[in-house]
C-alpha cells in the first residue's frame, strides 16, 4: 500500500462533492439521573426527569457527518416527515454545511428517530438505557419515489461519488424502494462515477456498483450460507455475492477488518483500539471513508484502509455519533500499513 499516494489524495478532499442518498434519521440523546427520578401522580409509574438533550443526524446522516468532518462537500437526497423531528434533522444537516436542497418534506411519513436514553451511572458516566425507535411503517408512495428519482439524477450530475444508504428491512417502507432501486442501477451504468451501496436487506438487487455489508448481514439477509464468524464461510459468501452483483464488494467483519473482493480477495485489518468503545455508526463511518476514497481515485483496498481508520476513531467517542478528521486518519494509516506488510 502506497501511504504517500493515499496522503496526497486525501489532501484533495475539499475538491470533492459526495451525494448521500438514503434513510436520514435523527439520533436524539436525552440525559437523566436516577437520583432525580420522580413518580407520576396520575399513574404511579416512574417519571425520568430529562435535564439535557443532544441531537445529530443518523444513518445516512452519520455518513454525511463524517464526510463533512473530513472536509468533503455533501449533497443530501432523501425524505423527512413534516414533524418536529424532521425540522430538527434538517437543522442538524444544515448546521454542518450539508446541501439539503434535494431532501423532501412530507406529511405522509414519520421522521425516523432513535431516542437514546442516557442514564447517569454511579461513576458519573452516562450509559445508554432502553432506546425508543420512531419508524415509518407505511409504504412510501409511488409519487414520492418518482420525485426522489428526479432529485437523485439531478444530484448525481453534480457529484464526484455516490453513496446509497438503504437502511431498513421492510420493502418499500423507506427512501430506497423498488422503483428507486431500478433507477440507481440505471444511473450507475449511465454515469461513470463510483457508486457505493450499503443495503442491509437488498444488497443483491444492486448491479454493477460497489456493495458494502457486514458479515452478519451477508449471512442473514443477503442469501449467503454459513457462520458469519467463520472466515471461510464469509469468503465463500462474499465471492458468490461479488459474482452476482458483477462488481467489487466490501465485507466488514468488525474487529477482523474488511475483506475486499475484486479479482482477488484482500484483507485490510482494523486499527487496534483499547478501552471502552461504542460501535454505533461504525458502518456508516466506514461508508464515508470508502466512497470518499473511491472518488479521490484510490483503489478499493486503499479505500478500505481509510475506512478502517475512520471507523476506529469514531468508535472511541462514547455517547455520541462520532466523526474523524483527516489528520487522525493519516496518523492511523501508518499502523494499518505496517499490519498489512
Amino acid at each position: 500500500m502506497d501511504i504517500n499516494k493515499i496522503i496526497d489524495r486525501l489532501g484533495h478532499i475539499k475538491e470533492k462533492k459526495i451525494l448521500v442518498l438514503g434513510d436520514y434519521c435523527l439520533d436524539k440523546y436525552v440525559y437523566s439521573d436516577p437520583a432525580e427520578d420522580d413518580v407520576s401522580l396520575e399513574t404511579g409509574v416512574a417519571a425520568w426527569q430529562i435535564y439535557g438533550k443532544k441531537m445529530a443526524a443518523g444513518a445516512a446522516g452519520t455518513i454525511t457527518n463524517n464526510l463533512r468532518a473530513l472536509g468533503a462537500e455533501v449533497i443530501c437526497v432523501g425524505i423527512v416527515g413534516d414533524d418536529g423531528e424532521g425540522y430538527d434533522l434538517l437543522k442538524c444537516l444544515k448546521q454542518i454545511g450539508a446541501d439539503t436542497r434535494y431532501i423532501m418534506v412530507s406529511g405522509e411519513i414519520t421522521t425516523a428517530t432513535y431516542l437514546k436514553n442516557m442514564r447517569k451511572q454511579a461513576d458519573g458516566e452516562y450509559r445508554e438505557d432502553t432506546r425508543l425507535d420512531f419508524r415509518n411503517r407505511s409504504i412510501t408512495s409511488e409519487a414520492m419515489f418518482e420525485e426522489l428519482g428526479r432529485n437523485f439524477e439531478e444530484a448525481v450530475k453534480e457529484a464526484d461519488g455516490i453513496i446509497v444508504s438503504d437502511q431498513f428491512f421492510e420493502r418499500n417502507s423507506g427512501v430506497v424502494g423498488d422503483i428507486l432501486r431500478a433507477k440507481i442501477n440505471e444511473f450507475a451504468k449511465k454515469y461513470e462515477k463510483p457508486f457505493l451501496v450499503d443495503s442491509r436487506a437488498f444488497a443483491r438487487e444492486y448491479k454493477g456498483m460497489y456493495i458494502k455489508c457486514n458479515n452478519y448481514e451477508l449471512m442473514k439477509y443477503c442469501g449467503a450460507k454459513g457462520d458469519p464468524e467463520c472466515m471461510e464461510d464469509v469468503l465463500a459468501g462474499g465471492t458468490e455475492m461479488k459474482n452476482e452483483v458483477e462488481h467489487s464488494i466490501f465485507i466488514t467483519c468488525n474487529k477482523d477488518g474488511i475483506k475486499v473482493f475484486e479479482d482477488e480477495i484482500s484483507h485490510v485489518p482494523t486499527y487496534p483500539v483499547t478501552g471502552e468503545i461504542d460501535v454505533t455508526g461504525a458502518g456508516d463511518a466506514s461508508n464515508a471513508g470508502i466512497v470518499l476514497s473511491l472518488a479521490l481515485g484510490l483503489t478499493p483496498t486503499e479505500a478500505a484502509a481509510v475506512a478502517c481508520c475512520v471507523s476506529s476513531i469514531t468508535i472511541q467517542q462514547l455517547g455520541t455519533t462520532g466523526t474523524a478528521t483527516v489528520e487522525g486518519v493519516i496518523e492511523r494509516l501508518y499502523t494499518i500499513d505496517e499490519m498489512m506488510r
